[in-house]
């Protein structure tokens, strides 16, 4: 079976939704906007990754992997798609939030932050302020 990354369409929201809310992540302010690739294999959804952007930083939203699809590097391909896609629009930092993902991001490059380093744009989000309790961890990655 051979995994497809492609761009996320307006018609991926809910799948989305229902893969976070499976996981026990938030999704409350997700919109369909924000979401950025999508995994598939034989034309099932695999997973998603998201971002908001703030000129020239990120803030990555809504990686998620169905539970069939997880360390078969769903994961990693998706990100890997999403960094390509930040540098490619002149993104230099991608930041994030995770409750147990922090060592699968830590390999991929990412360091863990102080919330209180987090730009403005990053601290303003509903998932930063509201959604995401304040024992996830902050993590971070210059990408230029």
């Amino acid at each position: 079976m051979t995994m497809a990354i492609r761009p996320a369409t307006a018609a991926d929201l809910g799948t989305a939704i229902e893969l976070l809310k499976e996981a026990g992540l938030c999704f409350e302010d997700l919109s369909a906007d924000m979401l950025a690739f999508v995994a598939e294999t034989n034309a099932k959804f695999q997973g998603v990754i998201g971002r908001e952007c703030f000129a020239d930083i990120a803030f990555m939203r809504s990686l998620v992997i169905s539970g069939d699809a997880r360390g078969a590097g769903v994961g990693h391909a998706l990100v890997t798609a999403l960094e390509t896609a930040c540098v490619t629009d002149g993104i230099g930092e991608l930041w994030l939030l995770t409750f147990d993902a922090d060592l699968f991001f830590a390999k991929l490059g990412y360091v863990i932050r102080d919330r209180a380093d987090a730009p403005d744009a990053i601290r303003n989000t509903e998932e930063f302020r509201a959604l995401c309790p304040a024992d996830a961890v902050l993590m971070s990655k210059f990408l230029l």
